[in-house]
């Protein structure tokens, strides 16, 4: 039996290019979401535009500007804080492509863990977080966010 390889590869340039940008864009995530699940509400605002728009559907309506990132953010802190739970976001399955001028489309599953203080964590939500993701002074900077849950009907 033969195989025929029947795609090309990409020249080594442009997968390194592309590898770069990944690892660029995973890093931006990384410390995103730690901001986020550490409550450092103004510097996990300041990963987004100051126009940005925040869809998720535990909010009765999208989050707009960064004023607004940081009141959820703080609103969230105060929650789990009488809770006793805490929460941590992993985000995976990472898809990046060009978008129009410069901007790039993210699309990545996350799930969100939750910890009971003093328990046993557990997945509390599956979700697929899409992003256009543009640079603001050479950093990458969330321009709109949309998560969907897979337990809601769309």
């Amino acid at each position: 039996m033969t195989t025929e390889l029947l795609v090309r590869a990409q020249p080594l340039g442009e997968a390194q290019e592309f590898g770069y940008l990944y690892a660029e864009v995973q890093q931006f995530y990384s410390r995103q979401m730690q901001l986020f699940d550490a409550h450092d509400a103004e510097r996990w605002a300041a990963t987004f535009t100051e126009d940005a728009v925040f869809d998720v559907p535990t909010l009765e309506a999208p989050v707009r500007g960064r004023e607004g990132l940081v009141a959820n953010v703080r609103r969230n802190a105060a929650q789990y804080e009488r809770s006793g739970e805490r929460l941590r976001h992993w985000i995976g399955m990472l898809d990046v492509s060009p978008g129009r001028d410069g901007e790039l489309r993210a699309r990545a599953y996350a799930l969100v863990y939750v910890t009971p203080r003093g328990g046993t964590s557990r997945v509390l939500r599956v979700c697929v977080m899409e992003d256009a993701l543009v640079r603001v002074r050479g950093k990458w900077r969330t321009r709109h966010r949309v998560v969907t849950r897979d337990d809601l009907a769309p």
